[in-house]
């Protein structure tokens, strides 16, 4: 680790700086864990706000999010990801869960189920139908464990790393797997 010329700075530090704290964090190295913490809190923060949309709600996630680090940190050497897209990775998915936990305000849905028509204008219906044949169409197109990925993604709400254990690959595979098939998706929908 290398200071910079400012008081009390880091300097930027390298992957494998970052790996040697995550391993040594894994030690139970509390030095290492504040280390840790100075040089990826503000990355992990802005990843936690752009999921939660919610400053409060971010910084306790953060906290958590560190909780799971320190918890978890002997995950990391098994895993095949930098040390910030792990650390990325741990951060999203927590901020998913949180997202999932979230409980709709009650009051305001029955008031607007009171307000609105459930049933679809006619010329929604004929849309819909339409754009969801073509749907079906395009993901009968690809193999079948991409369009059940997918449908398990954008679907389903699975994260990639729930996807990539049940269909037993890497997450940087199930990953490639999705940006893949919705890149044949568009396509076919635009034919």
């Amino acid at each position: 680790m290398q200071w910079s010329g400012r008081p009390g700075m880091l300097a930027a530090m390298t992957p494998q700086d970052i790996t040697k704290l995550i391993l040594r964090v894994a030690l139970k190295d509390r030095a290492a864990f504040d280390a840790l913490y100075r040089q990826t809190s503000a990355k992990l923060f802005g990843v936690c706000l752009r999921v939660l949309a919610d400053r409060t709600e971010a910084e306790e996630a953060l906290q958590e999010v560190y909780v799971k680090v320190w918890t978890r940190a002997d995950r990391f050497a098994a895993s095949e990801l930098s040390p910030i897209s792990w650390l990325v990775a741990v951060a999203r998915n927590h901020a998913i869960d949180r997202l999932r936990t979230r409980r709709p305000n009650r009051a305001s849905f029955e008031e607007a189920l009171e307000l609105a028509d459930p049933a679809p204008d006619p010329e929604t219906l004929a849309v819909s139908g339409g754009e969801m044949a073509s749907v079906e169409r395009c993901l009968g197109e690809l193999e079948a464990d991409r369009a059940a990925a997918v449908r398990g993604a954008y679907v389903g709400g699975d994260s990639y790393a729930e996807l990539a254990a049940r269909f037993g690959v890497p997450l940087n595979t199930m990953r490639t797997w999705l940006r893949r098939s919705l890149i044949r998706l568009r396509e076919c929908l635009e034919r």
